[in-house]
């Protein structure tokens, strides 16, 4: 959902929900349906009160996930500029397969699989570069003590990766259940409602509709804040962006071209293999 959108959306609920109590408001008594205001505004405070509390509780859960993916994407990233220089020193055919392996897998995550994340349809599938990686690193044989280090590290790194991997990725499904969305929505149309009771007759009509469209403003806007915080990888204002990952790619470039290291590689510019 793009900014553009989600202004719309805010004006065509905010003026629908306006001209409702203004069409309410035609035939409400003068000082609104209420004989009690103050007590009537106790109970809209309990109500405004709940729903604030819910929506806070949900706006941190959703934050806490986005910022998750966001930070697993740039530990992912830089765990793979890790691997690539650990890779240096094992023998050289399996340090030049390791090396284009991995920028493999860097275009992949940065290419097609960024765009199925977008899209909802990740799943479980896993980055075929991966795979390809453990083979290659099963044939090493470990002869000299730099090697061994490296090889030592290489476990950890890959371990670090994976689960920068799965931080990554765990918000591209969501994480408010469906439940929530529910009492949100059903919070929301008791409010809408409640507010409809206060159509006073007596006052004016940009009052009137400053009171329902204030409210209905706000709801829809928290509304969908939730959304967007709730699908991170969309392709719009906002949506998490695989920078750090191309960033890493572009850097793993110079290094390779200083080192004097031009071996083919395995795969396209996407990371599918050639």
């Amino acid at each position: 959902m793009n900014v553009f959108l989600a202004a719309g959306i805010v004006l065509v609920v905010t003026g629908a929900a306006i001209a409702v109590m203004l069409f309410v408001r035609r035939t409400a008594p003068d000082g609104s349906y209420f004989n009690d205001g103050d007590r009537a505004s106790g109970v809209f405070g309990v109500l405004a009160t709940g729903f604030s509390v819910l929506l806070g509780f949900i706006v941190f859960l959703a934050f806490t996930s986005y910022d998750t993916a966001r930070a697993g994407a740039e530990a992912e990233a830089l765990v793979l500029a890790q691997q690539v220089e650990t890779a240096q020193f094992f023998p050289a055919p399996v340090a030049e397969e390791l090396t284009g392996e991995l920028i493999c897998y860097g275009r992949s995550v940065a290419g097609p699989q960024w765009e199925l994340m977008q899209s909802g349809k990740l799943g479980d599938a896993i980055n075929p570069w991966g795979a390809a990686m453990f083979l290659t690193f099963q044939t090493i044989e470990p002869e000299t003590a730099s090697q061994e280090a490296a090889y030592g590290k290489w476990l950890d790194q890959t371990s670090a990766r994976e689960a920068a991997r799965t931080d990554r990725i765990h918000g591209a499904v969501g994480v408010i259940p469906g439940p929530l969305w529910l009492v949100l929505f059903a919070i929301s149309a008791i409010i809408f409602a409640y507010m409809l009771f206060f159509a006073d007759s007596g006052e004016g009509k940009l009052v009137q509709a400053m009171l329902m469209g204030s409210v209905a403003a706000v709801i829809t806007m928290m509304l969908l804040l939730l959304q967007f915080l709730d699908d991170p990888f969309r392709d719009g204002f906002g949506g998490l962006k695989p920078v750090a990952m191309e960033r890493t790619l572009d850097i793993i470039d110079q290094q390779l071209a200083v080192v004097g290291n031009d071996a083919p590689l395995p795969c396209d510019d996407r990371g599918f293999a050639s």
